[in-house]
């Protein structure tokens, strides 16, 4: 089991960017081009909340991959926990932390992760998913960064 945790700051309110990061439409243009990441069952589109579930259908080491999770808890705007119930992963729970630092917003991601396989799993993580798991969320956190700051900034000529 390997745990990752990120941090970025945003200039944006905590309520804004809680929201963001929970709009499955918003996830899909945010992550890695390559991927061709998808929903395709549950929440597809807008914001995911309390309960609900998504699967995304998304190519990662050159394979078609589908992964489900559910939203196991939910705190708005500080915490939404989405835990992973069928995917190529022995188990995944994403929590995502917000901290309201009053002119600005910091996004504290923390994903918790086995992979399946045994002592091959083990070794997998440590040696290539731990670094792969890592680029990907800090790729998809800087173009969520990006994505609310210019949304935020050009509605709101940055007036709090």
């Amino acid at each position: 089991m390997i745990k990752i945790t990120t941090e970025i700051e945003i200039l944006a309110p905590i309520h804004i960017c809680f929201d963001f990061a929970r709009d499955i439409t918003l996830h899909t243009r945010t992550v890695w081009p390559h991927t061709k990441e998808r929903a395709i069952e549950g929440v597809q589109d807008g914001m995911i909340g309390e309960g609900e579930m998504v699967t995304f259908e998304a190519t990662h080491f050159l394979v078609r991959q589908k992964l489900s999770s559910r939203i196991t808890e939910y705190r708005r705007p500080y915490l939404f926990v989405d835990t992973m119930t069928r995917g190529a992963f022995k188990s995944l729970k994403h929590e995502h932390h917000f901290f309201d630092l009053e002119m600005s917003t910091v996004m504290q991601d923390t994903l918790i992760l086995e992979a399946p396989l045994g002592l091959l799993g083990k070794i997998a993580e440590r040696a290539v998913l731990k670094t792969y798991m890592t680029r990907f969320i800090n790729y998809r956190n800087r173009e969520l960064k990006k994505q609310i700051e210019q949304d935020w900034h050009s509605k709101h000529s940055g007036q709090w």
